[in-house]
């Protein structure tokens, strides 16, 4: 999946989100550690990481870097995690999750795949710790 169909991604999450109350701009074409930044439907101020994976994982990986960013930014700000997948749609509360042990896995350098690889901290999320937004049935 390349970067252009990615951001169209981002760009339809941000939309919806928008149609159920959220107040969002998309800010994936800058260079910040996420992709979205905006209001909850509560008004708290919040950023969203997203990803999206074409093979299904019963855990979902963060990488620890992508998370310690996002800690770092304002404490009053509402960290969240988006994951996309063939199984459906699940959103992380960063603020509030008890992360797991970091593992190291072998992945690509960047997000767009490349053939360059390289060992990473990550978090493997397990789908109960998310909201799930909505799970594909077919």
């Amino acid at each position: 999946m390349g970067i252009k169909k990615i951001n169209k991604w981002e760009q339809a999450v941000v939309t919806l989100l928008n149609f159920d109350g959220w107040d969002l701009k998309w800010t994936g074409e800058g260079f910040t550690n996420y992709d979205a930044e905006g209001k909850t439907p509560k008004g708290f101020p919040c950023v969203i990481e997203m990803k999206f994976r074409t093979k299904y994982y019963e855990d979902k990986m963060l990488e620890k870097y992508k998370y310690d960013a996002l800690m770092a930014l304002d404490k009053n700000i509402i960290k969240l995690y988006f994951v996309n997948d063939p199984k459906g749609n699940f959103m992380y509360w960063l603020n509030t999750l008890k992360m797991p042990e970091t593992k190291q896995m072998y992945c690509p350098d960047t997000t767009i795949w490349t053939k360059k690889r390289l060992n990473k901290d990550v978090y493997l999320l397990k789908e109960n710790q998310a909201s799930r937004i909505n799970i594909n049935i077919f």
